[in-house]
């Protein structure tokens, strides 16, 4: 995996519902080395703190690969990286291989798998269609937050460099279908609930399912 694009975002104002919403999924190409921190990446906009930021979601990576397929289906927007809300667009990333719990190095950054991007309104009003929470979902390749375990730099061409595999763990692309599907794999739930690089309330959330 190798970062193409270093994003960030400064405040934006939309109407939602008639209310003025402030997001930060208007990402744009910093062209210059971002700070990765232990609760977000310095300079980056995070609006709403209860859905991004924090421990587990300190910074969003998405994938440069799937940029055509969302191309074709949105060929009007205007592209640019960044406009899936992500931090990083890494080349290379693939979540049927990305283990939750994960450690990286990458930049002089220490990085953890933790968990997919579950998508939300300010996606979708960034889309302009309600369809792509859905599109998004069938897709299953959301990306993921990292849990910034050792704080540091990183910039367009470094590469992640694997320094602990998660053993016995869930990837990304299993979790994201987990959480989206009307029958669980209580299987897959045991496997879950053991692993600590999941924030607690949704281990617990996903528990009751076993209960």
């Amino acid at each position: 995996m190798k970062i193409t694009s270093t994003n960030i975002a400064k405040p934006t104002t939309i109407i939602w519902n008639g209310k003025e919403v402030t997001t930060g999924i208007y990402k744009i190409i910093t062209n210059q080395p971002i700070f990765l921190g232990k609760e977000d990446v310095k300079g980056d906009e995070v609006s709403d703190r209860n859905v991004h930021g924090g421990e587990f979601k300190a910074c969003y990576l998405f994938s440069e690969d799937y940029y055509p397929y969302w191309k074709n289906l949105y060929p009007h927007l205007d592209w640019n990286y960044g406009m899936f809300g992500e931090n990083l667009t890494v080349s290379g990333l693939d979540e049927t291989t990305l283990a939750i719990g994960s450690i990286y190095k990458v930049g002089n950054a220490l990085v953890q798998i933790t968990q997919p991007r579950e998508p939300c309104f300010k996606f979708a009003y960034k889309f302009g269609s309600q369809e792509v929470l859905k599109q998004f979902i069938d897709h299953g390749r959301p990306g993921t937050y990292v849990r910034v375990l050792r704080e540091g730099v990183v910039k367009t061409g470094d590469t992640f460099e694997l320094v602990e595999q998660a053993p016995k763990s869930v990837t990304i692309y299993e979790f994201f279908k987990l959480l989206f599907a009307k029958e669980k794999d209580k299987k897959l739930i045991e496997r879950v609930l053991q692993n600590e690089a999941l924030p607690l309330k949704k281990r617990l959330k996903l528990q009751a399912y076993l209960d």
